[in-house]
């Protein structure tokens, strides 16, 4: 067998949709037919991509390395033959840029002013991910970085597409001084008596998904404080010991706090590129792509607890 690029193009969309079974939906294939060309990719590359979860699969580490190369190949197949101007409008165009509360924005976007110094991108901050669909959809913004969860993908029209960038654990913050401080990893079971710090509602299942995580561990958080603000202020509250929080995987810990990974991963987001097809053409897509995935990169680089944690779970294991 052989590497194609209609192989790759399956391995992205698994991993896009979360499931094998949405994604044969979305390539127009039956769900058998995508279950055995995912095994004879896997067969030959000689170690699993792909591990089952409550919601669907997730790539294991093996398979967030070939996936990051398979999205190279495609971008570079993808953009052969295009105009070096292709998907962007006549000069001076200004694009209307939002985003969630992402860590990738501020790498995102000093690649694309590196690359495309020509285009004005304005920035706003729009929390809750279903209002950036509605802001697309009305014409108001052209792209966006936004989230959802496995299992719950963000509804939207055919006025907007949508594209996974990567699907990350969540981890959690604790005190320094905390009586877990010391654990590999934090069972979620573990924390029923804790207070906990909880953003509110974003439009894409949260915090209904967290929630429903605890009353799969057992339990229903006692206190909750809704949380929406400054990263630093969140810390600093949990150095305080006056409650716990889960963070984004890459998130940067105060000297007082220390972040870990929640034992068997019973939470994790997708960051999505969303965008209107009708306002962004393919080159302007792949170029905000490629640097929402390298920005991330970047941060995971950077993050000693999400190494680790890979490495441990994932490529500890790989033959």
């Amino acid at each position: 067998m052989e590497l194609e690029l209609r192989h790759l193009r399956v391995l992205c969309t698994i991993a896009d949709t979360g499931s094998v079974g949405r994604a044969a939906a979305v390539l127009g294939a039956s769900q058998p037919a995508t279950s055995t060309q995912l095994r004879r990719i896997e067969a030959h590359l000689g170690a699993p991509l792909f591990e089952r979860t409550t919601t669907g699969v997730a790539p294991t580490g093996f398979g967030v390395e070939v996936l990051a190369a398979a999205r190279d190949v495609l971008a570079r197949a993808d953009g052969l033959g295009r105009r070096a101007t292709a998907g962007l409008s006549p000069a001076g165009r200004e694009l209307r840029l939002a985003a969630t509360n992402s860590p990738v924005l501020p790498g995102l976007l000093a690649r694309v002013r590196s690359r495309l110094p020509e285009l004005r991108i304005t920035v706003s901050s729009v929390y809750r991910s279903s209002d950036i669909v509605e802001l697309l959809e009305q014409g108001v913004l052209d792209a966006a970085i936004a989230v959802d969860y496995p299992g719950m993908e963000l509804r939207h029209s055919d006025a907007v597409a949508i594209r996974g960038i990567v699907t990350e654990p969540t981890f959690v913050a604790l005190a320094a001084g905390h009586r877990l401080r010391r654990c590999t990893e934090v069972a979620l079971a573990d924390l029923a008596d804790e207070p906990w710090f909880v953003t509110p509602d974003d439009g894409a299942g949260w915090p209904g998904v967290f929630f429903g995580a605890c009353a799969a561990a057992g339990f229903a958080p006692a206190t909750v404080h809704e949380f929406l603000g400054d990263r630093a202020e969140l810390q600093d509250m949990i150095a305080a010991g006056l409650g716990v929080s889960t963070v984004q995987a890459t998130a940067r810990p105060l000297s007082a706090v220390v972040i870990k990974p929640l034992a068997g991963t019973p939470l994790r987001t997708r960051y999505l590129l969303a965008w209107r097809p009708a306002a962004v053409g393919g080159e302007l897509v792949e170029t905000l792509f490629e640097a929402a995935a390298a920005a991330y990169r970047d941060l995971a680089e950077a993050s000693p607890h999400f190494q680790a944690w890979a490495a441990r779970t994932y490529w500890g294991a790989r033959p």
